[in-house]
């Protein structure tokens, strides 16, 4: 009787318990945030056994990254963390929370970060030192030019306050003849020239200042730093309005003029992503040349070849969601196990039940001599009301319980109670072992991992039975309720259905 009460008292607990699942609630419409901006977020939760929730990042963490245990959460991304080029990056976050109760709940938060433009810089410029009479030019160095995005970056003139005759390109280079008055006025107090320096496409500017200065001696001119691969610098001698066209050639019809983008009149960029399927398997790598050329109104040419080697890369979005399809059909597997070890605990359950209820009945064989002949085909209806059945014909009656009536037949209770106990022990098992490997591999860098495989094939050999002859499990098995993410979901809480 009082095993009885308990065990109602664990069923009806189990019940409330699942009725009121501990879930975390998570905010909505909070998840986009701009590279060195702070975000903060609220987390909360709901159900469970008791109302004492412990908050924690279980994966995912990114630097600088933090949480208190009342589901404070507070991050401020860097701005190394997305490139210019890519716009916005994704990274996956999973917070859990526990109650006092040790039951916990999982969710997988995704938060976009948006790149930030940050400005480019201007560091100290050594002088430029001019000639009497003489057209002197200078090459402001790029190295003292910072842009902590990586940007192309372009000059631009502050006209109003150059002198008369200066001239500074796109691509920095300023070019002075400077009068006779205007020499002496220098000798008399170095000339200081401002000037922008915008980065692009974002047009974001800084201040830079340069020192002109009359020098006693011939200096050679500061090498030009001649950017390639992305970045375009263009400049003609009768004017930057003299250039009209900037283009490419290629034998490679995969590379479309679209990747020519136009910042400025003279500053161009050369903008191309090889697509997954630029490079054909099995060839490791493909090789071509872009001719880039400039022509001006009067059809004069200058151009520049620029090789190109392209490697065979593997596609991560068609490899990520392979492997998801992996972790997917690996907790589908389980799950249908566990449901099929479920529905055989019921089963074997009321097959107990059944043979402890014939306790209270009797079963009749036949016995002559002492000898028993076998078993009688008729139960009397009345059974629980009598003590005894008589039979005629001089053969003796023997009553015996049902439990020794299966002994006398050869199927013995302690099988039953074996499988039964097999039963739940494997149920068990499958639940914490693909609770385990639901949570290790909820992430997707966690599943690029070369312990994924591993795993895999560890949790299917766990998911093994023996004697399935002597359990009597049907190999066309099939589930009350088709397996999609969010049943699997509710078995296995740790498991993730973000791809």
């Amino acid at each position: 009787m009082l095993r009885s009460i308990l065990l109602f008292m664990l069923i009806s607990f189990k019940v409330f318990s699942q009725e009121n699942p501990l879930k975390m609630v998570l905010p909505l419409g909070r998840n986009i945030v701009e590279e060195g901006r702070n975000i903060k977020l609220k987390l909360t939760a709901t159900g469970g056994r008791d109302s004492s929730y412990v908050f924690m990042i279980s994966q995912g963490f990114q630097e600088g990254m933090q949480i208190d245990s009342a589901g404070n959460f507070e991050w401020t991304p860097s701005y190394d963390l997305v490139e210019r080029l890519n716009k916005e990056k994704t990274f996956q976050v999973i917070f859990n929370v526990k109650d006092q109760s040790k039951e916990s709940d999982n969710q997988v938060f995704n938060f976009i970060v948006i790149h930030k433009n940050r400005t480019p810089s201007v560091g100290e410029l050594k002088p430029f030192y001019v000639k009497y009479n003489t057209q002197s030019s200078y090459q402001i160095d790029t190295e003292s030019i910072k842009d902590q995005d990586k940007d192309p970056v372009v000059f631009v003139p502050i006209i109003d306050q150059m002198p008369e005759g200066m001239r500074l390109s796109a691509r920095g280079e300023l070019t002075w003849t400077p009068s006779i008055t205007q020499f002496k006025q220098l000798r008399e107090k170095p000339l200081i020239v401002p000037f922008y320096v915008e980065d692009q496409p974002s047009k974001s500017q800084a201040k830079g200042i340069l020192k002109v200065m009359v020098t006693q001696m011939d200096l050679r001119p500061a090498k030009e730093n001649q950017l390639i691969n992305l970045g375009f610098y263009l400049t003609d001698p009768n004017g930057d309005d003299d250039i009209a066209v900037f283009d490419f050639l290629t034998t490679n019809s995969g590379i479309p003029k679209e990747a020519i983008v136009k910042n400025t009149a003279t500053q161009y960029e050369f903008l191309w992503q090889p697509g997954y399927d630029f490079v054909k398997d099995p060839i490791d790598s493909t090789n071509f040349s872009i001719t880039f050329f400039v022509l001006d109104k009067s059809q004069q040419r200058e151009e520049k070849t620029i090789d190109f080697t392209i490697l065979n890369t593997v596609n991560e979005i068609e490899k990520d969601a392979k492997l998801f399809a992996i972790y997917q059909s690996t907790m589908v597997k389980a799950w249908e196990l566990l449901e099929q070890m479920k529905d055989k605990e019921n089963e074997l359950k009321k097959s107990y039940q059944r043979a402890k209820r014939g306790k209270k009945n009797r079963s009749i064989i036949n016995a002559t001599l002492g000898a028993t002949t076998g078993l009688s085909p008729v139960l009397s209806k009345t059974l629980e009301r009598q003590r005894l059945i008589s039979t005629i014909g001089g053969t003796s009656v023997l009553t015996i319980s049902t439990l020794e009536a299966t002994e006398v037949i050869g199927r013995s209770m302690k099988d039953l109670v074996e499988r039964l106990n097999y039963v739940i022990e494997k149920k068990n098992e499958i639940q914490t072992k693909g609770d385990i490997f639901a949570r290790d591999f909820a992430l997707k860098s966690a599943r690029r991992s070369p312990e994924f495989s591993k795993k895999i094939d560890v949790f299917s050999e766990s998911m093994g039975l023996k004697g399935l002859v002597i359990l009597e499990l049907d190999a066309a098995y099939t589930p009350k309720q088709k397996a999609t993410d969010e049943i699997i979901k509710k078995t296995f809480r740790e498991f993730s259905i973000s791809e």
